[in-house]
């Protein structure tokens, strides 16, 4: 799942940021209104989760140019009000879901990944490819009845790998969804990741590579 952290005071945003990659999210960071609007119109982000009380331009302002461009991401909108005039007043302008600060790490967590299921409407709840298993909810994994001890990132690299039903996936569009803007492209990341991911497989030849064009389950 691809996010973008738009937050003004910088420790909270490297706070957040840390956390959901922690749990195996991609998550670029923004920390004014205007970059986070260049960000969300160039990458294909499934969750925003946005401060509503950025200056220059406002997070009530990042909204509603979305919804003139167009742009179907899930936002998650952050504010220090709990009233509810306020979170009524921001799911009018577009938010999909609603937080007050301060809040729980689990809390913001389990909203976004709830958007981000929202935002593939048609994922399915379990994985299989014959007897390879993946849960999303549970967060894990199995192949021949063993678990799977993957890391964050191997588990989101199988989960994208299963879910895209037999197609080959390039290294490329494995590093934009799976991983985020702090990867570096020229690195073999995806390549060392496959690798890890393969040991780690009963029966490894289930993961194959396509010569020059990527991997595919």
């Amino acid at each position: 799942m691809r996010v973008l952290v738009v937050e003004d005071h910088t420790e909270l945003a490297d706070s957040i940021t840390r956390v959901l990659r922690r749990e195996g999210l991609a998550v670029d960071t923004a920390y004014d209104g205007r970059t986070a609007l260049d960000l969300i119109l160039e990458v294909d982000y499934d969750v925003v989760i946005l401060d509503r009380d950025l200056p220059d331009v406002h997070g009530d302002e990042v909204c509603a140019e979305l919804a003139v461009e167009g742009v179907r991401t899930k936002v998650l909108m952050l504010t220090a009000s709990a009233s509810i005039a306020d979170r009524v007043e921001g799911l009018g302008l577009g938010a999909d879901d609603y937080l007050a600060k301060p809040f729980a790490w689990a809390e913001l967590l389990a909203r976004t990944r709830a958007l981000g299921r929202r935002a593939h409407p048609v994922r399915r709840p379990e994985l299989v490819c014959g007897p390879l298993r993946l849960d999303p909810a549970r967060r894990t994994a199995s192949h021949g009845g063993s678990q799977l001890p993957l890391t964050t990132k191997e588990f989101a690299v199988l989960e994208y790998l299963l879910d895209a039903d037999g197609r080959v996936v390039s290294a490329g569009e494995l590093l934009a969804e799976v991983w985020d803007a702090a990867a570096d492209p020229g690195t073999t990341t995806v390549k060392a990741t496959i690798n890890r991911l393969r040991a780690k497989l009963v029966d490894a030849t289930v993961l194959r590579t396509v010569p020059g064009k990527g991997y595919r389950i």
